[in-house]
């Protein structure tokens, strides 16, 4: 996995043994983003991408919907009053099936320049822990961590 510290955009490389398809599910569906993204359950469809932080729900627009090669969605981190402040930014999924029946996932989060804060808060573990758990489910069936 390549990654690129706290900059005003960032950029994550995985190769996971599942289809488009499969990884299209595993980001867009509640049930899954529960099991490998924090807790989180992302709801994200065509015209809306609803987050929920526990307790906290927020909005973030999809800006680019192309099932199941790319999805552009707003970030404006929500679960931290001080991120919260922060401008929001923008995150990237594009997935490119390979010869070899892998599917490589890079996730752009870039537009950082106003919210260096949540740059510095999802770089390195933050969407390496993200990415390493969607790999892990789709790859095994079982969540990185119980």
């Amino acid at each position: 996995m390549t990654t690129m510290t706290a900059q005003a955009t960032q950029v994550y490389q995985v190769f996971i043994r599942a289809t488009p398809e499969q990884i299209w599910q595993a980001i867009t569906n509640a049930e899954f983003t529960e099991r490998y993204f924090y807790g989180t359950r992302i709801d994200t469809t065509a015209d809306r991408r609803l987050t929920q932080w526990e307790k906290q729900v927020g909005e973030d627009p999809v800006l680019e919907w192309d099932p199941p090669r790319k999805l552009v969605h707003g970030w404006h981190s929500k679960w931290n009053d001080e991120l919260s402040a922060e401008e929001p930014s923008r995150v990237s999924w594009e997935l490119e099936a390979q010869d070899d029946g892998t599917t490589l996932l890079t996730v752009v989060h870039d537009q950082l320049e106003g919210a260096p804060k949540t740059a510095a808060s999802v770089s390195g573990p933050g969407w390496t822990r993200v990415l390493s758990g969607l790999k892990t489910l789709l790859e095994t069936g079982e969540p990185l961590v119980g």
